[in-house]
């Protein structure tokens, strides 16, 4: 009596071909992360007065104030664009990962959600 499916005898035909898919998909998260960790995004509040730039791996690195926005009598003025900016930076940085992600997975629901 010959046994079918299991995996004595090796993986059958089909969950080979699974995980070659799987091992490419990796790749290509892989190379996607490194893509986005390499790009910037960069926002602005307050008309332009303060700006923003973080990079793909949230991180900022740049903060660009226009003297106008700086006020010794409302810091907190300062203190509220600045995070502004950089709240919208980080969004714009979020946005990019969920589309890469959402390009690569093809619309498979929340499958990889948050490796990016």
């Amino acid at each position: 009596m010959a046994k079918r499916g299991g995996f004595p005898g090796g993986m059958p035909g089909n969950m080979n071909n699974l995980m070659k898919q799987a091992q490419r998909m990796q790749r290509q998260m892989e190379t996607q992360q490194a893509e986005l960790e390499a790009k910037e995004f960069t926002a602005a509040a307050g008309g332009g007065v303060v700006e923003v730039t973080v990079t793909g791996k949230r991180e900022i690195t740049k903060v660009k104030i226009d003297p106008e926005a700086v006020d010794p009598e409302d810091v907190e003025m300062l203190e509220d664009l600045i995070m502004a900016a950089a709240n919208e930076a980080l969004r714009k940085c979020e946005e990019e990962s969920a589309a890469q992600m959402s390009k690569l997975t093809g619309g498979l629901g929340g499958l990889g959600g948050g490796l990016f």
